[in-house]
C-alpha cells in the first residue's frame, strides 16, 4: 500500500466526519448565534477578545498541537501502523472532537470558564476543588518539562533559539497592527501574507544568528517569557504568535503531503499486529495512553474551556475552531505513522531507540519535502525547527492556563487574601512560575513525568464526565458523550492500576502512591457526579 493512498483516505474520512457528524454534534450542544460569546458579553481587552475564526483555530491549534500528535503516534507504531491509524481516526472523529467541542460548548455557556467551574455548577464545590487540583498540579508538571526540553533544544541548537525570540517580536508587531486594522479584512490579508513571509525569513535567518546561552539563562528567560504572554492581552502576543505559528506547521502539513505524493513510498512496514512490548506494556492500555493528542487529550480540554472560549467571536465558530481544530491534529498524528511506516519493523526498532521520535519524525518528512528541491538538511532542519516552535506554545498556553485554573480555584473563597488572588493576574502568575522554578530546581519533573500520560487521559474522562452531566441536566440524550467517556474510564482506570502495580513492584512507591491516588480521584468524582444527578431526580420526582 502507498502512503499516498493511505493520506489521501484518511482526509477523506476526516473531512466527511467534519461535515456530518460535525454537524450533528454541534447541533446536540445546542448551539447557535442567538446568544452572544463570551469575548462579547465580558470582554476585558486582556483575556476576553472576541477575534476572526481563523485567528482563534491558529491559536488553538498551536496551543493543542505541541509534539503530542508526532512523539505519542510515533512511539505506538510498536504495536504495529495498522492499530495505530485505526485508533488515530476512531478516536479524533469519535472521542477527540466530540471532547474538544463539548469542553467548548460547555465553557461558552458557562461564560467562558473552565472545567473546574463547570464541574462545580454541574457536580459540586468538592468535584470542582479536586479536579482543580489534579489539572494545576498537572500544567506545572507540563511547565517544568517543556522549560527542561525547550532550553536543552536551544543549546543544541541555537538557531532555533535565535529564531524563536524574532518570532516573539514578529508576534508583537503582528498584535499591534492587527489592532489597528480592526475588522478590515483585506488590511488583515496583507498583514497576515507579510508576517507569515517574515516568519519563513527568521527561519533562515535564525541559522545565521544563533544565540548561545547557558541552560539557566535560557530557563529564566523561558519562564519570563511564558509570565509575560500570561499577562498581556491575549490579542498582543500569545494569539498572533500562535497565529503565525500556526502556519509554520499547515506549511509543513502541505509540503510532506506533497512530498509524499512526488515521491509515492510504499508502506514497508508489514501489517502485524503486536498485543505487547517489552518496554511499553500491553496494547491495551498502552496504545490509548500513548497516543493522546490525535485522537483525545485531555490537555484539550483545559485550551477549549481556558483560553479558546472567551476568544470566540460568534458560538458557531466553535464548529470549526473545536471540531475541525481536533481532526486537523489527527491528520498530522497520521502524516507522523507515516513518517516511520514507510521503514521497515527492524529499521523502525533501532532507529527509535537511537535517534528519539522527533528526530525520526524530522528525518523522514523532511526527506519527503526534499523531493519538491528543497535541500534535504533544510528540509530537516525546518521540520525540527517547527516541533521545536510548537513546544514554546504549549509552554506559554500552560502558563496561562495554571494562572486561570488558580484564580478559579480561589474565586469562591470570602477571604479577602483569596479574592486577591482571584483577581490580580500578576500575583497568580507569579506564584505559577515560582512553583514552576522549584520543580525544575527539586528534579522531580523526570521523576513524575512517566505517570503524565495516564493523568492526561484521566483529565480526558472526567471532561467527558462533566459534558455528560452538564447535557443530562439540560435533558439532551448524552450516548455520543457517554459511550467516550466510559472507554476512557475503563483505559484510564486500567492504565493507572498496571502502573501503580508495576511501580510497586519495582519498589517505585512514589509513582505508585501517585497512581493510586488518581485512581482514587476518578473513583470519587465519578460517585459525586452519580450522587449529584441522583439528588437532583429525587428533587424532581418529589416536585
Amino acid at each position: 500500500m502507498s502512503l499516498a493512498l493511505l493520506l489521501l483516505i484518511s482526509a477523506v474520512l476526516l473531512f466527511v466526519a467534519y461535515r456530518f457528524y460535525g454537524a450533528f454534534v454541534y447541533k446536540k450542544f445546542g448551539l447557535d448565534d442567538s446568544q452572544k460569546s463570551p469575548a462579547h458579553l465580558l470582554r476585558d481587552g486582556v483575556d476576553y477578545e472576541p477575534s476572526k475564526p481563523i485567528v482563534v483555530l491558529g491559536h488553538h491549534f498551536a496551543s493543542i498541537a505541541g509534539a503530542g500528535p508526532i512523539v505519542g503516534p510515533i512511539i505506538a507504531v510498536t504495536f504495529g501502523w495498522i492499530p495505530a491509524v485505526i485508533w488515530i481516526l476512531v478516536g479524533g472523529i469519535f472521542f477527540g472532537a466530540v471532547h474538544d467541542l463539548g469542553s467548548m460548548a460547555a465553557s461558552l455557556r458557562t461564560d467562558g470558564k473552565s472545567i473546574g467551574v463547570i464541574i462545580r455548577n454541574q457536580i459540586g464545590p468538592r468535584g470542582k476543588q479536586l479536579f482543580i487540583l489534579f489539572s494545576f498540579s498537572t500544567l506545572i508538571l507540563v511547565i517544568g518539562v517543556f522549560s527542561d526540553i525547550i532550553a536543552k533544544t536551544f543549546i543544541a541548537n541555537p538557531g532555533v533559539g535565535s529564531a524563536s525570540i524574532l518570532f516573539i517580536f514578529l508576534a508583537v508587531a503582528f498584535g499591534y497592527l492587527n489592532r489597528l486594522v480592526g475588522n478590515g479584512k483585506i488590511a488583515f490579508t496583507i498583514i497576515t501574507v507579510i508576517g507569515v513571509v517574515l516568519m519563513y525569513y527568521f527561519v533562515y535567518l535564525g541559522t545565521q544568528l544563533p544565540i548561545n546561552l547557558s541552560y539557566e539563562v535560557w530557563i529564566m528567560a523561558l519562564l519570563g517569557y511564558a509570565f509575560v504572554a500570561s499577562v498581556a492581552p491575549v490579542s498582543l502576543l500569545l494569539q498572533p504568535r500562535d497565529y503565525l505559528n500556526s502556519y509554520l506547521l499547515y506549511g509543513m502539513m502541505i509540503a510532506a503531503v506533497a512530498g509524499v505524493f512526488i515521491a509515492n513510498p510504499q508502506i514497508e512496514m508489514t501489517t502485524e499486529i503486536h498485543t505487547s512490548s517489552e518496554s511499553l506494556g500491553f496494547v491495551f492500555p498502552v496504545l490509548f495512553v500513548t497516543i493522546a493528542c490525535g485522537a483525545i487529550s485531555g490537555f484539550h480540554s483545559l485550551v477549549a474551556s481556558g483560553t479558546t472560549s472567551k476568544q470566540l467571536d460568534k458560538v458557531s465558530d466553535a464548529k470549526v475552531v473545536g471540531f475541525g481544530g481536533m481532526l486537523i491534529e489527527s491528520f498530522l498524528a497520521i502524516i507522523s505513522v507515516g513518517a516511520v511506516a514507510v521503514l521497515s519493523r527492524e529499521e523502525y526498532t533501532s532507529r527509535l531507540g537511537a535517534e528519539g521520535p522527533v528526530a525520526l519524525f524530522s528525518n523522514g518528512i523532511g526527506g519527503m519535502i526534499s523531493t519538491l528541491g528543497i535541500s534535504e538538511t533544510f528540509a530537516v532542519g525546518f521540520v525540527a525547527l517547527t516541533v521545536s516552535a510548537f513546544a514554546l506554545t504549549t509552554l506559554d498556553t500552560c502558563t496561562r492556563l495554571a494562572r486561570f485554573t488558580l484564580q478559579e480555584y480561589f474565586e469562591d473563597m470570602p477571604q479577602p487574601a483569596a479574592q486577591t488572588l482571584a483577581k490580580n493576574r500578576y500575583l497568580s502568575t507569579t506564584i505559577v512560575v515560582i512553583l514552576s522554578v522549584l520543580l525544575l530546581l527539586s528534579g522531580e519533573f523526570s521523576t513524575l513525568w512517566p505517570i503524565f500520560g495516564s493523568a492526561n487521559q484521566l483529565l480526558a474522562a472526567l471532561a467527558l464526565l462533566t459534558i455528560a452531566v452538564w447535557l443530562i441536566r439540560k435533558n439532551i440524550p448524552a450516548t455520543f458523550v457517554m459511550i467516550p467517556m466510559f472507554f476512557m474510564f475503563t483505559v484510564t482506570l486500567a492504565s493507572l492500576g498496571l502502573f501503580a502495580w508495576k511501580n510497586f513492584q519495582e519498589k517505585g512507591y512514589v509513582l505508585a502512591v501517585i497512581a493510586a491516588l488518581l485512581f482514587i480521584l476518578a473513583i470519587a468524582l465519578i460517585f459525586l457526579a452519580f450522587k449529584s444527578l441522583k439528588s437532583e431526580a429525587k428533587v424532581t420526582s418529589g416536585a
